[in-house]
């Protein structure tokens, strides 16, 4: 049976909607520049960042919980950067989050959208409000461009892409695995880097052609290949490309997905889910969701 992520007949035409954000908040600045008409209410596992400083100047209210002393246990552990998704510790963590927001908003969020959280959520999280929890990624989900920052433009270069685009889905209990629900325009590499180059980005242009230049001559295709037999100095070169890549993406994918999906169609009622397949007006999307740069 298809579920409505939101009803606008039923539940109103203002949707409560709560922003994780652990850095700059821009994702949320966007989503709410789109429509500041709806009830807005931030949560922030780094209390003082710059997002929670944003939803300070909108007068929007803020939670900040630190998710250090519960996970402080877990890394000794299991090691930093190791620490299980479902480990208790996370579990418990996101239940009292669960709970602040909860009590701060009287009611469950109509909506819940990551925006630059950088705390896995784990499964208990995932039952208590799919699908009404989004996320957006930088690259390509439905072709296993996984990875965090730069890495997913790195794997678009080597696989021989000639564009980007940013995924917008709904969280599920895999890694950037869940159902697609709008994936951006496409972000053109090489005009990119070359508008990026003629703007003072320097070497990006001349990267672009070395690692091309590398991968063809070793036939290599995949970000791991190239990991093992690039030099330190042409990783850094990718590293370079990548980011450019990413903050380029990041405003012409990120910052237009996210907020079009939240008011034009999740806050007008036309998105529903079933199991994995998202609903659009209720036609049965492809598994890489809405392209605006399809539906004219």
């Amino acid at each position: 049976m298809q579920q409505m992520i939101y009803d606008p007949v039923k539940s109103g035409q203002r949707m409560t909607i709560v922003c994780f954000v652990s850095g700059s908040g821009t994702n949320y600045r966007e989503i709410v520049a789109r429509n500041p008409e709806h009830h807005y209410l931030v949560f922030t596992n780094r209390p003082g960042c710059k997002g929670a400083a944003i939803a300070q100047d909108n007068k929007h209210p803020v939670i900040e919980l630190s998710h250090v002393p519960y996970l402080k246990e877990a890394r000794t552990k299991y090691g930093a950067g190791k620490v299980p998704r479902n480990c208790p510790e996370r579990t418990q963590y996101e239940q009292d989050v669960s709970r602040l927001i909860e009590a701060k908003l009287g009611q469950e969020p109509d909506l819940i959208c990551l925006a630059g959280y950088d705390q896995w959520t784990s499964d208990w999280m995932v039952e208590r409000y799919y699908p009404r929890m989004l996320n957006v990624h930088p690259g390509d989900t439905t072709k296993g461009y996984d990875g965090l920052y730069w890495i997913p433009s790195a794997k678009a270069v080597l696989a021989g892409d000639k564009f980007l685009r940013s995924t917008l889905f709904i969280v599920d209990k895999g890694e950037d695995t869940g159902p697609v629900l709008v994936q951006s325009k496409p972000l053109y590499i090489a005009p990119t880097l070359n508008e990026l180059e003629s703007k003072g980005e320097n070497g990006v242009k001349k990267g672009l052609h070395t690692i091309a230049a590398f991968a063809r001559h070793n036939r290599i295709k995949t970000y791991d290949a190239f990991k093992e037999q690039a030099d330190e100095e042409l990783q850094k070169t990718m590293e370079h490309i990548g980011s450019s890549l990413q903050e380029a993406l990041k405003i012409k994918g990120d910052w237009e997905i996210y907020p079009f999906a939240v008011h034009d169609l999740i806050a007008r009622g036309r998105v529903a889910v079933e199991d994995k397949t998202v609903y659009i007006d209720g036609k049965r999307m492809p598994v890489w969701g809405y392209r605006p740069d399809e539906h004219p």
